[in-house]
């Protein structure tokens, strides 16, 4: 990932389905108490990815996601959950901040330069509503960051070659962002992203391969429906 040679100063993570409690249709690794999965079953979950990472699962910021274009600033880890939200951004060290998606695009960005992170829920609506590229300028406005020193990656979601959409949606998409097989329309959601991001000044962005849909190591809404979520968890260690 592109913030490998910053492991000392930075941990990050793309979590898989695999290696916790949750049953069928939520097996394993579930971490979202949204989804009607046992309560209990979810926060085991989360205890075995704070123990595995080495966190203070009390520490842990979580958003109840609603595909907005809301970004909140997290100053201290007295709230855990930040209701009507879609990314967080902090400067502070030894607090988590996780996004859970299963085909929507976990973002995770980092300034070396300034000792920010942040995560980002991009969805359809979110990346429609330029999500990410407002998180970048959040982060600007707040803490002074250069957006040429921001990385980013985008990991595990579904891709152009499963998200098909309907004539409706494709209506509203630039035909760079879209593509027809077989009467069908697809989109590109990663290419939106990238471009909204370049647009502000972003030059180093990762794209992650793996397509939820296609791979089934990762939670995916769009091949399961009733599903769990996998997670994007960054933290600046102290």
């Amino acid at each position: 990932m592109i913030f490998t040679q910053f492991e000392d100063s930075l941990f990050f993570t793309v979590t898989s389905r695999y290696g916790g409690v949750s049953k069928t249709p939520y097996d394993s690794l579930n971490l979202a108490l949204h989804v009607k999965d046992s309560p209990k079953n979810v926060l085991e979950n989360r205890t075995i990815t704070s123990e595995k990472y080495n966190f203070l699962i009390e520490n842990l910021i979580y958003m109840e996601q609603t595909h907005s274009a809301n970004i909140a600033v997290i100053k201290d880890a007295s709230m855990n959950r930040i209701e009507n939200c879609d990314a967080l951004i902090t400067n502070v060290k030894n607090i988590p901040l996780m996004v859970m998606v299963a085909d929507c695009i976990p973002i995770l960005l980092y300034d070396p330069k300034k000792s920010v992170i942040a995560v980002v829920h991009a969805g359809r609506n979110g990346t429609f509503n330029e999500i990410a590229k407002k998180t970048v300028l959040k982060m600007v406005d707040v803490f002074g960051c250069e957006t040429s020193d921001i990385l980013v990656c985008l990991g595990a979601s579904i891709h152009k070659c499963c998200y098909e959409v309907g004539e409706e949606i494709a209506r509203l998409v630039d035909e760079k962002y879209k593509e027809k097989r077989d009467e069908k329309w697809y989109l590109d959601l990663h290419s939106m992203n990238v471009d909204q991001l370049r647009s502000v000044g972003i030059k180093n962005i990762e794209i992650s391969s793996i397509c939820t849909c296609c791979d089934e190591d990762y939670f995916s809404y769009r091949r399961e429906g009733i599903t769990g979520r996998f997670a994007g968890i960054m933290k600046l260690h102290g």
